[in-house]
């Protein structure tokens, strides 16, 4: 059992190519800033004499990453690193990325994040290719299908290209050669975040600036949607957009914003914190409430809730005591336990909260199971009223660019209206920000949104084109 019912979202990416032999220590402290991203496995792959080493497994980055273990990898000046979320393939050590896979004059390491819609399609003809799989990821059938492109180009550059084009659906890829080249590809609706990052011994590529920043990188600049970014020997040696036309209706998943990404992260020219904090602001306005004090759900809500005080006027307080040695899931062998896991990561402040009207700043209900129990918790502490606010709309869809929400008909925003859901997890108030709210705080991100788990409409398909003839 999970501690709560929070959407999840699928892996992060991480490389670096520099003229010093630190590749692997960077590489680990990236995936530990990018932590946040994927909790469920941890890989990193080094070149060393033209030659790709990897260790992978199922964890997070420091257990499967111990001093021993990162002794074991060899020195390099080129690596790549992944963190793992399963919304596809199973929980298991061979679906952890990164992917090594072998061709006749090489091989290549890649790192994924995001959701391929056609794999299953690309793995079948792969498989008539003579191509065989491993896993059950559709991170693999990416390289396998990038390798298969290389032999094909005898290109390294125009093989990632034409295989990338064939691809449907979200992916930020960081690849990495034998001949010690690293190639950055960003899918043309630019879906999940990417950037690139310089120091003086070379560039860094990762799903998020924070991991750039915390290991001594500059952030440079976002991977533009369509762009295929080449860095070799620690210098920047390609940059530009050659992958084919953009999805209608999809643009960069507006629950980087909301939830996914880091506060202290920048992704696509806007703050993370900056758009959470403008949600609280907009929240505000949409839902005014008479209240005594306005807190925030640990840890996605507290920003939101800043912005909801700013403007209302209401003070700021702190609501629950985090409990941060409690591990990303546990399994509970009692029903009696299971009710108690959210109390044991989120204790109510008593002293905060006894005899007040609290208005409680969240970032999502999923199924409400979690919400649900988080008032109760707040009301047994002595909180005189709870009024909700949430900084994104209702879900009512499903997602197929690698996000794991839930089946729509477990989706409590399928099954209630505001007032029942309001009545269910024991709030006296509900309220969600609007969809253009929504859009309004995020104004400054310089690409398009896709809202298709608020909205339903998206546009997975675009024309197809084939390197298998």
């Amino acid at each position: 059992m999970r501690i709560n019912d929070k959407m999840n979202e699928k892996c992060a990416v991480f490389g670096v190519s520099l003229t010093t032999d630190e590749a692997v220590g960077l590489t680990y402290n990236g995936l530990l800033s990018l932590q946040h991203r994927g909790q469920e496995g941890a890989g990193i792959a080094v070149v060393k004499d033209n030659n790709i080493l990897c260790r992978k497994d199922v964890g997070l980055v420091s257990e499967v990453f111990s001093v021993k273990e990162l002794k074991r990898l060899p020195k390099g000046k080129i690596a790549v690193g992944h963190t793992r979320y399963s919304t596809t393939g199973g929980n298991k050590k061979e679906n952890v990325g990164p992917f090594i896979t072998e061709y006749l004059t090489g091989r290549i390491a890649t790192a994924h994040n995001g959701n391929i819609t056609n794999a299953k399609e690309i793995r079948e003809r792969l498989k008539e290719n003579g191509l065989q799989f491993g896993s059950t990821s559709d991170s693999e059938v990416a390289s396998s299908l990038i390798a298969y492109g290389i032999v094909k180009e005898q290109n390294t550059l125009l093989g990632v290209t034409k295989a990338a084009d064939l691809l449907q659906g979200a992916f930020s890829l960081v690849i990495m050669s034998g001949e010690e080249k690293m190639i950055a590809v960003r899918d043309p609706n630019g879906f999940r975040p990417l950037c690139i990052g310089q120091s003086g011994i070379g560039y860094a590529i990762a799903s998020e600036s924070c991991a750039l920043e915390a290991c001594g990188f500059e952030f440079m600049r976002d991977v533009l949607p369509g762009e295929i970014i080449v860095v070799e020997n620690g210098k920047l040696t390609y940059q530009g957009v050659r992958l084919g036309k953009k999805d209608a209706n999809c643009g960069l998943c507006i629950f980087e914003y909301v939830y996914f990404a880091r506060p202290d992260s920048v992704i696509d020219m806007l703050s993370i914190y900056e758009a959470r904090h403008n949600m609280g602001t907009v929240l505000a306005e949409e839902y005014p409430v008479n209240a005594d004090v306005v807190c925030g759900v640990p840890d996605s809500g507290l920003e939101a809730a800043s912005g909801y005080s700013a403007k209302s006027g209401i003070p700021l307080v702190s609501g629950f005591v985090k409990n941060r040695y409690i591990g990303r899931s546990f399994i509970y062998p009692t029903q009696t336990q299971r009710d108690s896991a959210v109390r044991l990561k989120f204790n109510p402040l008593s002293a905060n909260i006894r005899g007040k009207r609290i208005v409680l700043v969240d970032d999502s209900i999923v199924r409400g199971t979690t919400c649900e129990k988080i008032v109760r918790s707040l009301k047994n502490a002595g909180a005189k009223e709870v009024h909700m606010r949430i900084s994104s709309p209702p879900f009512r869809h499903t997602c197929h660019y690698g996000s794991d929400i839930d089946s729509k008909e477990n989706l409590i925003a399928n099954r209630m209206n505001n007032d029942e859901i309001c009545r269910k997890i024991g709030a006296d108030s509900l309220g969600y920000i609007s969809i253009e709210g929504l859009k309004r705080a995020c104004a400054k991100c310089v690409l398009p949104f896709c809202t298709a788990c608020f909205t339903g409409n998206s546009g997975v398909e675009r024309a197809e084109k084939n390197i298998f003839e």
